[in-house]
């Protein structure tokens, strides 16, 4: 039955949060190199969802595979319409780097060479600069329509050339050979040289009928020998910085001698990242298959070739033929590509303030002396990183590692960082003689081979490995000590939930919570949900809401019960704090309740498939807070006739988390701590510096501060608040 409500398309949704990451280099309020980040951020981001998202739908717009969601002709239009919006929004990239970022720049006496003009005292440097540190490393390789197997890397950076045979009057048809002989070097003999590239002797010859055809090399650029970006001397205040690759082309006359190099533009191909495996395997083929497939990400299918738009059509027509690429791959692109590079730009101006971010605090009631389990065993603690300090957490476990009562530690790995503290803390911990048992969810995208590499060092050390559900996913973020007293006498055990991962470096960077407490029901409905990944029984939850089990019906459930409010006359209020909103289910619910007079405010950082703005829709409203950290906690508040329920956990409202994983979500039910997570809410709704309403046409539409209120920035105002009342 087609449903009498419209949606948002998903990935066009996550394309208006990205440009939005994209509009914070316009905000002249921050620091200079903060807004340069921000363009860094934005190009990441569109290169990990062409790996990914593009990837999907291109191998169903080709056959490849079969969707229940698309067809083959919806697949296809949907990535024509992503690579329409994607070049708009590049559109806007290139006039806010070339327009703002760069005046902005020599403003503060930095000078970003961008083109072929550079300054005469610097060229000599750069001449010499090219010889010595960059020419060793060039190799440049042939290109043919017809000759030539080429096969270009992930993401990296190649320079496109076309060269043309010189006019001499004598040995016309030598010379070139030659050259191009000697400046290629091992590449004229038949081999691949490791970098996926296969040429042959034919391929590098010149056509001696016409020795003004014109000839094509693809270079690629030597990042892993030379920096992305060379400082220059500088002169008088100014400083002076240049692109490799612009170094390397002043410079082609050098690598080309006998001929004449006509142009040269950048390149990249972005492939298919994806890693497709039998979700429904064992624990031990599963490792099996991703030790294998991990290795072939880097070979993937191509889902898309950006070009320099200043390219000429002949040769970009030339390098689709030679690459063999499909017109949808294509994407046009600056004359810089990889601009995620940009969070590496030097700083030779130390006069530029870095941003002046939140420093995480130490709770004065968990100084060094406090020990977390005397204060949780009195009344739960709620933490709000990276407010707060991950310390905290780290001192939970250290804790629980000396702690002669600790009987057992269980925890759930999804994303850790690298040396991770937690895993060096659960380590010692198993050789303090403690039991440890670890769940890891080896299909954590991109954390796979890390994931895998801590789950192989943790079991060498003794701990119990709990490895992915077949046909599942793990995605909560919880940890549980079991405690028993030295005689057998029954003692407190803590649970803790987070919307988080347990990751001291993202920690410092994802605006996140996390509870701790030793309330009974939630330490028992924490060590089901244990069993229950260890497949030993089919758990009933009382407290704790578990996607897949109980938390679809009590979300239906509380939203009956604001309708049923609204239809009393009484005030129905959903408040729903999440990264993405997509699942048409729940979207469906949310519109219903709007159409009884529900009040909603939804605060959605990515995806957003609810359309504000409709008759179905006109109680409902759409803020987006970007910042200086991630917005990533999930927080749902249902007013409940003046005697509000809040969540917190690890969810959002997606297909996938709501129906293909194993969520997990706690009530908060500590008055005092429920209060400080809808002051939270509160403060985020009320903020007019970095909210914006995303509206019916998914524009960002920033929000404006009524004359006479205060600035509200939401992440630095909630510091504050939570500073004021440390104690």
């Amino acid at each position: 039955m087609e449903s009498k409500y419209n949606y948002f398309k998903r990935d066009i949704s996550w394309l208006s949060f990205n440009y939005r990451v994209l509009l914070e280099a316009l905000d002249e309020r921050l620091p200079l190199y903060e807004r340069i980040n921000f363009i860094s951020i934005y190009s990441s981001n569109l290169e990990e969802f062409y790996k990914i998202r593009v990837a999907d739908h291109k191998a169903v717009a080709s056959g490849a595979t079969e969707s229940d969601e698309e067809t083959v002709q919806s697949a296809r239009e949907l990535v024509e319409e992503i690579n329409k919006e994607v070049t708009r929004q590049l559109d806007d990239r290139v006039r806010i780097y070339e327009q703002k970022i760069l005046p902005a720049l020599r403003k503060n006496h930095i000078i970003f060479y961008q083109d072929n003009h550079v300054e005469p005292f610097h060229q000599q440097f750069i001449k010499d600069f090219f010889r010595e540190e960059i020419f060793p490393y060039l190799q440049p390789v042939p290109v043919s329509k017809d000759k030539i197997v080429s096969f270009l890397r992930d993401n990296r950076l190649y320079l496109a050339i076309r060269v043309y045979p010189k006019k001499e009057e004598k040995n016309k048809g030598e010379e070139p050979k030659e050259n191009i002989e000697k400046y290629t070097g091992e590449c004229i003999n038949e081999r691949n040289d490791g970098e996926g590239i296969k040429v042959g002797m034919e391929a590098a010859r010149p056509n001696v009928t016409d020795l003004r055809q014109p000839l094509y090399f693809v270079m690629k650029q030597p990042y892993a020998k030379v920096p992305r970006f060379i400082e220059l001397p500088s002169r008088e205040k100014n400083h002076y910085l240049m692109f490799t690759e612009d170094i390397i082309k002043a410079n082609l006359n050098l690598i080309f001698p006998g001929y004449d190099v006509d142009s040269s533009y950048c390149i990249k191909i972005s492939r298919d990242a994806d890693i497709l495996i039998d979700d429904t395997a064992s624990s031990a083929d599963l490792v099996a298959q991703l030790k294998k497939k991990v290795k072939k990400r880097k070979i993937g299918d191509v889902c898309r070739f950006v070009y320099d738009r200043a390219m000429p059509s002949e040769f970009l027509d030339f390098l689709v033929d030679a690459f063999r690429i499909q017109r949808d791959e294509l994407v046009p692109g600056d004359k810089h590509l990889n601009l995620e590079d940009l969070r590496h730009l030097p700083n030779p101006n130390k006069s530029l303030h870095s941003l002046e971010k939140p420093k995480p605090m130490k709770l004065t009631v968990l100084d060094e002396k406090e020990s977390i389990f005397n204060y949780v065993a009195k009344k739960d603690l709620l933490l709000y990183y990276p407010y707060h300090s991950f310390e905290h957490f780290i001192h939970f476990l250290y804790e629980a590692v000396h702690n002669p009562e600790t009987r057992e530690i269980m925890v759930t790995q999804y994303r850790v960082a690298e040396n991770s503290a937690v895993i060096n803390t659960l380590i010692a911990a198993a050789q303090n003689g403690k039991k440890v048992t670890v769940f890891v969810e080896l299909k954590a995208r991109f954390d796979e081979e890390n994931n895998l590499a801590t789950a192989e060092m943790m079991q060498a050390a003794g701990i119990k490995i709990i490895y992915s559900i077949p046909g599942l996913k793990v995605h909560a973020k919880v940890a549980l000590i079991r405690r028993r007293g030295l005689n057998g006498e029954k003692i407190p055990s803590y649970a803790y939930i987070s919307t988080g991962n347990f990751n001291e470096k993202t920690a410092t960077l994802y605006a996140d919570c996390g509870l701790f407490t030793c309330r009974k029901e939630i330490v028992a409905d924490l060590y089901n949900l244990f069993r229950t990944l260890q497949g030993k029984e089919d758990p009933k939850f009382t407290t704790l809401l578990v996607a897949r089990f109980n938390l679809i019906p009590e979300l239906n459930r509380l939203i009956d019960r604001e309708i049923s409010l609204a239809d009393e006359g009484k005030q129905g209020r959903i408040i729903l704090k999440m990264n993405a909103l997509q699942d048409p289910t729940m979207i469906d619910r949310l519109y219903e309740a709007s159409e009884h007079g529900v009040q909603i405010d939804l605060i959605v950082r990515g995806i957003c498939c609810l359309i504000p703005g409709q008759s179905y829709s006109r109680n409902i409203r759409v803020t987006r807070i970007v910042d200086s950290f991630l917005e990533h906690a999930r927080i749902w508040y249902f007013g409940n006739d003046g005697t509000p329920k809040v969540f917190m956990g690890s969810p959002d409202w997606m297909r996938r988390n709501l129906y293909r994983r194993i969520e997990a979500i706690t009530p908060i039910l500590a008055p005092d701590l429920r209060d400080s997570l809808i002051e939270m809410l509160n403060i985020q709704l009320a903020d007019n510096q970095k909210a914006c309403w995303v509206d019916d046409k998914l524009q960002n539409i920033f929000k404006k501060r009524t004359p006479g209120t205060p600035a509200v920035r939401a992440q630095y105002t909630f510091y504050d608040w939570l500073n004021k009342t440390n104690n």
